[in-house]
């Protein structure tokens, strides 16, 4: 991501939406979106965004597992492990 993101006002998006959705797509770079000097919105590129909520889920994931650790909650790393090895066993049968 470049260090100065492109800023567009809300009415530029609306007479130029179709060029400024080409420009993500091309760049990948996302676009800050500003309504009376705030921003209020990005326009992002599909790709990227379905990667970001990935790693966002890959992220509460470990989190989540980080406090079961913590709280001593959860099923120990050598049981999953071993319960695993006895499944594949199982289905080779």
């Amino acid at each position: 991501m470049s260090a100065i993101p492109s800023i567009v006002p809300v009415s530029e998006l609306r007479q130029n939406a179709s060029e400024l959705i080409k420009q993500v797509g091309k760049t990948t770079e996302p676009i800050v979106i500003t309504q009376r000097g705030h921003a209020r919105a990005v326009l992002q590129d599909i790709e990227t965004y379905q990667q970001i909520q990935r790693k966002l889920e890959i992220a509460e994931l470990l989190a989540r597992g980080e406090a079961e650790i913590e709280a001593e909650v959860g099923t120990p790393f050598a049981d999953v492990i071993g319960s695993a090895r006895q499944q594949v066993k199982d289905a080779a049968v």
